[in-house]
């Protein structure tokens, strides 16, 4: 039976004035709308969840020059003068009222791509967007997050294959034969890879839905709604690898993906988990590669924001229940490891994402993982290291009392001169405090106070960027307050001018202060390289707080901030603690996530498109997930009527301490190492009951 709701039922004429609720809507899209259609087809090739079409992508080529500076002297006006309504779509989230949930509205039938509960994702024009917030049945319009490629560390390639990762006993949990492994990923999957073929050199993989791919029709299962992409499946890939002599090609060739680099991150994901050498070697595996283009061209023509991740776990219960039925099965147990993320939002699991996963997991035998992310890093570890710049992405502090204020510096780096990305930070603070903004650019004097419920919108600096402030109260889930502040380029009227790089100070006034707390998390935005001046490699790299202001904690991806979500950190097994680059807790409303901490350092699995089947290490929390993936998937097998809450609870309960530690939760190790004999202890301890009456 599918947990989706029923389609859509005649809703009364909800466009009338009264309706209009503008604090639904993110600020974000508020700035979109006051862009040209000019604009967000430029912005379309570095913003998720923006796009236009071909003939609009065409009539606007890229104009991005490496090496532009600030404007010395602009022209005058403000973005979105010339045209009113921008030919642009966005991919949102929408959250429902309660008289509407169970139900999509007719009004908004023809752009919801999928349901779940309360919540749509919808594809819709800029305007249609806009005008949302005059739908009562609508309570929060919400952009996909931008997913960014994961940074796992590569290491040795051609090294000797892993020992198996199967633990406890394959007469008791049949090394999760029974149990699908989900995996939502990006590179591709090397179906043909020694480490997934079965005995009689066939594929394990069921699925492969490449979202970015239309080679093969799009899926078409009860339970996943989405019509995009194509789905590969067994028997397609299992004609590949048994025509490769006849055709003298790879099979990964003859069906190919959109993604096939060598060293796949995806593949060597599903090594760990599901591979011959990994934890679960007997369970089926679906994959959902998960498109993220590379060219700026591809880029303005898709989405590839967090509701395409939505869809992929839709998509795997879908496929552990096709499965179910196929081979008459009481339930098919899935176990879906998620290796990337995601860093704007509350981080306290009110993102339409978050709350998305933690409904699919509201049916037993489910579980998501999630990579705590690679943001731990502060500073330099060696010359030439530069993954502190992804550590610094947190800031955090106190406004101490009514009249004071607190600076904040954000650094913009870019090529040193100008960044050509648009730059996002997003500052959350309590919803009995008010507090008002100010920014001061680089070598430019402050603006006035932005006071709660003001905004600027696309107001042109003197060196060219364009500055959107938005002091916001009473957020439409979590009701807390929030101030968005972006930093454009200028996108029209020749060529495109970056934001000035150099630091940008963002004052807190503190107005009415009864707790004066915030928090604040700059939105990814990973470093580029641009290629070599003479001996030296030139990058534009993300912004990121001054060391001043950069606070190590409260680190981890927002993605992995759900409740039932398992997250997971990077144990360094050799060191005997937590990978320095391991992103770390709490959540902003002060849970305890990361949830455990697993192998993923120097982790050797399969070297995905290679033509050689051989092996690579890799390191990262991308690397760490899985595995506790594998592990949850033998649980599964044991007990597949776990819910969500107590595989997480088997997991707590079964984890030890590192060294110097002891059981209390840390903040970069969650509650501990995962302990994989004692976790499947738990799944059959579970089965178990003693009457003592």
């Amino acid at each position: 039976m599918s947990d989706h709701t029923p389609p859509s039922e005649p809703d009364p004429d909800l466009s009338g004035p009264e309706a209009v609720c503008i604090g639904k809507l993110q600020p974000k899209l508020r700035m979109l709308a006051n862009g040209s259609t000019e604009v967000n087809c430029l912005r379309a090739g570095h913003a998720a969840a923006v796009c236009v079409s071909r003939e609009v992508a065409e009539r606007y080529p890229a104009r991005r020059s490496d090496d532009s500076t600030p404007a010395s002297d602009p022209p005058v006006g403000e973005i979105g003068d010339a045209v009113p309504a921008p030919q642009a779509k966005v991919s949102v989230f929408l959250g429902l009222t309660s008289d509407a949930a169970g139900r999509v509205p007719e009004a908004l039938s023809e752009m919801t791509t999928s349901q779940r509960a309360d919540l749509l994702t919808a594809e819709v024009s800029v305007a249609d967007a806009m005008a949302l917030n005059r739908n009562l049945r609508v309570s929060s319009v919400e952009l996909g997050q931008p997913l960014a490629l994961p940074t796992a560390e590569p290491g040795a390639r051609g090294v000797d294959a892993p020992r198996s990762r199967v633990v406890g006993d394959p007469a008791q949990h049949r090394n999760g034969a029974g149990v699908l492994i989900g995996l939502i990923d990006v590179g591709g999957f090397d179906f043909a890879h020694p480490d997934f073929l079965d005995k009689d050199g066939h594929t394990r993989f069921v699925r492969i839905w490449d979202q970015g791919s239309d080679t093969r029709p799009p899926p078409d299962l009860e339970g996943s709604p989405v019509r995009y992409g194509a789905e590969l499946r067994q028997e397609h890939l299992n004609r590949a690898i048994d025509g490769q002599a006849e055709f003298n090609l790879p099979a990964t060739e003859l069906e190919p993906q959109s993604q096939m680099g060598e060293g796949a991150h995806a593949t060597h994901v599903a090594s760990i988990a599901a591979g011959g050498t990994g934890v679960c070697p007997e369970a089926w595996i679906a994959g959902v590669l998960v498109d993220i283009p590379r060219e700026e061209s591809a880029r303005r023509e898709s989405f590839y924001d967090s509701t395409r991740v939505a869809h992929a776990v839709d998509y795997l219960i879908a496929v552990a229940e096709d499965l179910r039925r196929e081979h008459k099965l009481r339930t098919v147990p899935v176990s879906i490891n998620i290796s990337l993320g995601t860093n704007g939002h509350a981080h306290d699991a009110s993102a339409a994402m978050s709350r998305w996963i933690d409904l699919a997991l509201s049916r037993p035998g489910r579980s998501v993982c999630v990579a705590a992310g690679n943001a731990g890093q502060e500073r330099a570890e060696h010359a030439g290291d530069v993954g502190w710049l992804m550590g610094r992405v947190h800031t955090s502090g106190r406004v101490p009392a009514t009249g004071l204020a607190v600076d904040i510096e954000w650094n913009v780096i870019g090529n040193g001169i100008a960044d050509l990305s648009e730059n996002e930070l997003e500052l959350w603070y309590g919803a009995q405090d008010r507090l008002s903004v100010q920014v001061k650019p680089p070598d430019l004097p402050w603006t006035d106070p932005v006071a709660a419920g003001q905004y600027i919108e696309n107001r042109e600096l003197p060196d060219g960027t364009f500055l959107s402030v938005y002091n916001e109260v009473y957020h439409p889930v979590n009701g807390a307050n929030y101030i968005a502040i972006y930093l454009s380029p200028r996108l029209q009227d020749g060529p495109i001018t970056g934001v000035r790089a150099g630091e940008w100070l963002v004052r807190l006034n503190g107005t009415d202060i009864r707790d004066g707390t915030y928090h604040g998390w700059i939105e990814r935005d990973d470093p580029r390289q641009l290629g070599r001046i003479g001996p030296r490699d030139t990058w534009a790299f993300p912004s990121c707080f001054s060391e001043r202001s950069m606070v190590d904690a409260s680190t981890i991806s927002s993605l992995a901030c759900g409740d039932r979500i398992v997250a997971v950190a990077n144990l360094d097994e050799a060191k005997r603690r937590v990978s320095v680059t391991s992103s770390q807790g709490p959540t902003r409303d002060g849970r305890e996530k990361p949830d455990i901490a697993a192998p993923g350092t120097r982790i050797v699995a399969a070297n995905g498109f290679s033509n050689a089947g051989d092996w690579i290490e890799m390191s990262g929390t991308s690397m760490a997930s899985p595995y506790v993936a594998g592990v949850i998937g033998l649980m599964l097998a044991i007990n597949p009527d776990l819910t969500a809450a107590q595989i997480n609870g088997i997991l707590k309960r079964a984890a030890q301490p590192l060294p110097g530690t002891d059981f209390a939760w840390c903040n970069d190790a969650g509650s501990g190492a995962l302990d994989p004999a004692l976790c499947l202890q738990g799944a059959t301890g579970m089965l178990d009951r003693e009457d003592v009456t």
